[in-house]
């Protein structure tokens, strides 16, 4: 396969991996930032993430409408495109972004509770996750970020940030590269999930700075990515992609 192929192919299995580990259902998706163009990014098509294939992966321009290659796509697109070309207009360091509505992560974005770092798996998601409210700037709506302008607002709270809830909705996850913004979208989810069974326990104790920075560090590294990649694209029927 060619590079591009190649690229094609792991954003497939990407999207295998975060439906097989419940991050995403029939909604959600994942976007890559174009090697060759960074005023680009390649998306499936409007389709449930444990279907897509290499078939369903087109070109984007930042506005959201087909470029280069996919020019003239006729198929229907993810509504919310302005997730993806606001954010990667605003960050030129963000190669990859994950949009879920993972089920443990929102009861953070409508209760106020923090969402931290409490085992060294999910250190990649930072100290702070802040929470986008789109009521707050145009009001009543049907929770989807549609426009350029509220995909722009929705970067501003992203800030610099990897990660941001979205009120009511989900979040976005975002990283460097498309294996590293994977697990940290599983491991955010996990995360979520040992918060809610150890608040009633009692106090919690979140991961420091100087681990959240070495844990994050041993998780990405070139064999550990790897092993957690090819187990998730195991279980997800990709093996060896």
């Amino acid at each position: 396969m060619t590079d591009r192929e190649t690229l094609i192919a792991d954003l497939v299995t990407a999207n295998r991996i975060l439906a097989h580990e419940g991050v995403v259902d029939g909604f959600g998706h994942v976007s890559l930032r174009d090697p060759e163009d960074p005023g680009r990014y390649l998306v499936s098509v409007s389709r449930s993430p444990e279907l897509v294939d290499e078939a369903d992966i087109v070109t984007l321009g930042l506005d959201g409408t087909p470029a280069g290659g996919s020019a003239g796509e006729t198929r229907a697109l993810y509504l919310e495109r302005p997730i993806h070309g606001a954010i990667y207009a605003a960050r030129p360091d963000v190669g990859c972004i994950v949009h879920n509505h993972s089920l443990s992560v929102i009861p953070f974005g409508v209760a106020g509770a923090p969402l931290k770092p409490v085992f060294h798996m999910a250190s990649g998601i930072g100290d702070t996750v802040p929470v986008w409210d789109i009521a707050e700037r145009f009001g009543d709506t049907n929770m989807l970020v549609t426009t350029m302008a509220q995909g722009e607002d929705l970067a501003r709270t992203l800030a610099g940030h990897s990660v941001v809830l979205m009120r009511g909705h989900g979040c976005v996850v975002t990283g460097a590269g498309l294996r590293d913004t994977v697990m940290k979208a599983i491991y955010l989810e996990t995360n979520a999930a040992l918060i809610l069974a150890a608040r009633p326990l009692g106090d919690i104790r979140f991961l420091s700075e100087g681990e959240r920075a070495l844990s994050w560090a041993t998780n990405t590294g070139a064999n550990p990515l790897k092993r957690a990649w090819d187990y998730w694209a195991a279980r997800a029927g990709r093996a060896g992609r």
